[in-house]
């Protein structure tokens, strides 16, 4: 009786049925592509899906947060470019890592707090604050060595230093497996207990949920929505400091696209782009299912247009389920009442 009632408990948790669904699509979708071509089944080609796949998780986390709130953010691509362009430029001048991904963190940060308080505070609407801020970003990372990309970040700090910082980012492996993936599955299990087990989390569903009785609840509606973009923020800062390590110089053009590609991952997952609803365990397996995706595609020599129009109609598909289950969800209370 206690684990058929441990079963059921766990099958009710906000957004976990299409989370599971959503990993039943990627196993689903990973045996077809293995099917059609084998090679998919490589250990060489999983680990390198791994690797590729935590960048978009770690932008689903961010975005994902930032949905449950009922809001978007549409400079985390930005955010992403400027981060790489910051951190690589220091390098290239001989700054020491540590304090440069210092220097680079702050002014990402600075961005999270920038949206959080014009969408918060100053209640400006999400699409128009962070479309503000997502150019605000992007001026910034053409700026930051003069509207060029940066030379090898070798140049700056010498080879033993990249080297190190390249290792730990993006090339090194421990136990097998890329640190990149380490780096993501770590950050996603810190931010999947904020959001599930703490008062900050509950919090960020409310104002998703209801924002007029989050407010009444005694919610700071402001500082959650600040939190929220925070995390969006960071997230986007460490897939900066990803992609400067992948490519070993700053690309004035790094993240372009991906505010849209962390919607997808969590949309896929069961965040609903209306609010309140969805868990960060639906984003791991939409970021895997796009990742499987484009992978797959791959593989099999399809087209980039097919394969955009393939995940395009996927997250249509997701929205529109979201949509069509809280229409009947909203429908069904009706009727209860009136009875």
């Amino acid at each position: 009786m206690n684990k058929r009632y441990s079963i059921r408990r766990f099958l009710k948790i906000r957004g976990m049925g299409t989370a599971l669904t959503a990993f039943a699509g990627l196993i689903i979708i990973f045996l077809a592509f293995g099917a059609i071509n084998p090679t998919v089944f490589l250990p060489s080609n999983i680990m390198n899906l791994l690797r590729s796949m935590s960048k978009y998780l770690l932008i689903g986390i961010g975005q994902s947060y930032i949905l449950i709130t009922g809001n978007i953010d549409l400079s985390i691509g930005s955010v992403v470019g400027m981060g790489t362009m910051i951190s690589a430029t220091l390098m290239t001048r001989g700054m020491p890592v540590p304090l440069a991904l210092l220097i680079t963190l702050i002014c990402c940060m600075a961005v999270g707090v920038l949206n959080g308080i014009l969408v918060g505070k100053f209640k400006l609407p999400p699409f128009i604050a962070t479309l503000g801020t997502m150019f605000c970003a992007r001026g910034v990372a053409y700026m930051v060595n003069n509207n060029r990309n940066t030379d090898a970040i070798a140049s700056g700090i010498g080879k033993e230093a990249s080297d190190a910082f390249q290792g730990s980012l993006y090339y090194g492996q421990t136990l097998g497996i890329y640190n990149t993936f380490w780096i993501a599955i770590i950050l996603f299990a810190i931010f999947f207990f904020v959001l599930s087990k703490t008062k900050t989390g509950r919090h960020i569903y409310a104002i998703g949920s209801n924002i007029e009785a989050a407010k009444l609840s005694g919610v700071n509606v402001q500082a959650t929505i600040t939190k929220a973009y925070l995390v969006s923020a960071f997230c986007s800062y460490v897939v900066g400091l990803i992609t400067c390590a992948q490519a070993s110089n700053g690309n004035m053009e790094a993240g372009i696209s991906y505010e849209m590609y962390g919607v997808a991952a969590g949309v896929i997952g069961g965040v609903s782009p209306l609010g309140g609803t969805g868990i960060l365990l639906g984003t791991l397996a939409g970021a895997a299912v796009w990742q499987v995706l484009e992978n797959g595609l791959n593989m099999i020599g399809a087209q980039v247009g097919i394969q955009r129009v393939v995940i395009g109609v996927i997250v249509v598909l997701a929205v529109l389920l979201d949509v069509l289950l809280r229409s009947g969800a909203s429908f069904r209370k009706k009727a209860a009442d009136k009875r």
